[in-house]
């Protein structure tokens, strides 16, 4: 059977960018202060009480009130409780359309009955983790193997920030090269050597506090969209040893924020063969989204290591994996004592491929697969950006909206298409100036929607899933359409 994509159409990427780089040369266009103030004092203080209450009382123990970083905290974050299909529900009983999808990962949408049954019945008989085999560690295994044509053998791990770290360890020592190359404005995971040019491309380490300089010693960026760069940067680095891999988000950094070329992809797998480079594939938001066979499967590319989170522990926690080809796995290898004739990377996590990860990600994978989740999604992301580019058309606003599949982007700031020229140092706080500005009021923005009964991801991003049915997508716009309509250019 053809695998089916979520993709049908794949953005001109050149035209997306040429309208983002104008976004960034236009004023500020946001909610107006008198509507945001109206959402503040009518939804927030009134609406949300209990929320409130419970955010005041978190302050005095959790840093900022929340544990999540893709929590909105303008007014004040919101304390939910219900999450079921393409909903969320808050404490004071407020309901919402789910477009954060916790970060990507519910593909099915939220918190599916099929996928809740074998969670509990597993805990009845077994419990979540017992840090010794369990037979749903192969099944996942095999159900990702059989689905992604480079992954010839697959491990486990806590999240993708530990798959990220591990990828880079197989690398060097089956290239016996140090370096790594990363496209710059992606985020890798929040270790130390990769929290490089992450958000912006071009800012090196201006984002990674806390994290002394030093650690970056043998990471770089090249610039997304640009193989002239990739190639200078590869070349450089042959000079001094070689590059041990090149690490791609295929779809763009940040979930597609920035977009790629439909053909770039296999141009940067074509320079790794040529320097010797191995290529790591980032798939934590895509893969299972864009195709069971993940985005290097419509791409058309073979990654050597391709990184999994999210969707694989179907939503629960311990969601991060690795997987690629048997001559790098071996790296990998894990237990005590065996023969093993090679080194082994310095990997671990207890709580990895616990029985309950592994037994929600494979029925989850399963359903995705046999539902038809994938395309599903995909058709609603395209219907959904149709009717956001019609709105921003009606209200002739300089916003940009459009989708890779059921990844969903409506930039209405800017404010990660930014980039930093380190040959015009003089530059560089008037770009951090801006993004902060801009950022603030994509913060706004996301109260907005949050307002009207709409949950984005920093209110410039959306997920889709396949829980999303047509009949829904006439109030979601309208509730979008009231937002839109209170936007002015602001002084």
């Amino acid at each position: 059977m053809e695998e089916q994509y979520a993709i049908t159409n794949y953005p001109d990427a050149a035209k997306v960018t040429e309208k983002l780089d104008e976004l960034i040369k236009q004023p500020i266009y946001s909610i107006k202060p008198s509507a945001l103030k109206a959402y503040e004092e009518e939804y927030f203080e009134k609406k949300c009480k209990k929320s409130k209450a419970m955010i005041d009382e978190a302050m005095n123990i959790i840093p900022g009130g929340v544990q999540h970083n893709l929590a909105f905290n303008h007014p004040f974050p919101l304390a939910f409780n219900k999450a079921e299909g393409a909903y969320l529900y808050d404490v004071d009983g407020n309901k919402y359309y789910d477009f954060l999808q916790a970060g990507g990962p519910t593909v099915l949408g939220s918190n599916p009955p099929s996928v809740r049954r074998k969670v509990i019945e597993l805990l009845e008989n077994c419990g979540p983790s017992t840090g010794l085999f369990h037979e749903y560690e192969y099944k996942l295994a095999k159900k990702i193997c059989d689905s992604v044509e480079s992954v010839e053998m697959f491990r486990m791990m806590g999240s993708g920030t530990e798959a990220c770290m591990g990828a880079i360890r197989v690398a060097r020592l089956a290239t016996k090269n140090k370096r790594i190359l990363k496209m710059g404005g992606a985020y890798h995971g929040w270790s130390d050597q990769l929290a490089y040019g992450i958000r912006i491309p071009g800012s090196k380490w201006t984002q990674a506090k806390g994290v002394p300089r030093g650690m970056f010693k043998y990471t770089d960026e090249f610039f997304p969209n640009d193989l002239g760069d990739l190639a200078k940067k590869l070349r450089r680095n042959k000079m001094k040893g070689g590059t041990a891999a090149v690490m791609l988000e295929p779809v763009g950094p940040e979930s597609g924020t920035r977009p790629l070329d439909y053909d770039f992809c296999k141009g940067v797998e074509k320079l790794c063969r040529q320097y010797g480079a191995l290529l790591i594939c980032d798939e934590v938001v895509c893969g299972f989204r864009i195709g069971m066979g993940g985005a290097q499967g419509y791409f058309g590319i073979s990654p050597d290591l391709t990184i999994f989170g999210k969707v694989i522990a179907g939503g629960y926690p311990g969601a991060g994996g690795l997987g690629g080809k048997r001559e790098y796995m071996k790296y990998l290898s894990s237990g005590i004592g065996g023969e093993a004739k090679h080194p082994k990377a310095l990997v671990g996590g207890t709580m990895a491929a616990a029985p309950i990860s592994c037994v929600a990600g494979y029925y989850t994978l399963c359903e995705i697969e046999e539902s038809g989740a994938i395309p599903k999604a995909g058709k609603f992301a395209d219907r959904l950006t149709e009717g956001l580019n019609q709105m921003i058309d009606k209200y002739r606003l300089p916003f940009v909206a459009f989708n890779q599949g059921s990844i969903c982007h409506l930039d209405t700031t800017g404010a990660m298409h930014y980039a930093i020229n380190w040959h015009r140092p003089w530059q560089i706080p008037e770009v951090l100036k801006a993004t902060s500005a801009r950022k603030q009021e994509m913060e706004h923005m996301g109260a907005a929607y949050m307002a009207e009964g709409i949950v984005t991801l920093a209110g410039s991003r959306l997920y889709t899933s396949g829980a999303y049915e047509e009949d829904m997508l006439p109030d979601i716009l309208s509730r979008f359409d009231r937002v839109l309509s209170n936007v002015e250019e602001l002084g």
